[in-house]
């Protein structure tokens, strides 16, 4: 059996909370995890999400990401 890497948003709120809603697909690339954010980003925000951590395997693998809509 082949394991793929799961990469997945781990979704925040204001006071940096970790949010059950709205959840992030899981992803089996870093690319289609972060195009999926750069498409989502502003729905998220609207949804009360202010930030992202993108997990790689459960371990935080980028910077936070500040979701702000300008």
């Amino acid at each position: 059996m082949v394991m793929r890497p799961r990469w997945a948003w781990e979704l925040d709120d204001a006071e940096g909370r970790v949010l059950d809603r709205p959840v992030s697909p899981v992803f089996t690339t870093q690319f289609d995890a972060e195009q999926w954010i750069g498409e989502q980003w502003r729905v998220l925000a609207g949804q009360g999400v202010h930030s992202a951590r993108l997990l790689h395997d459960g371990h935080q693998a980028t910077p936070t990401l500040a979701l702000r809509v300008p």
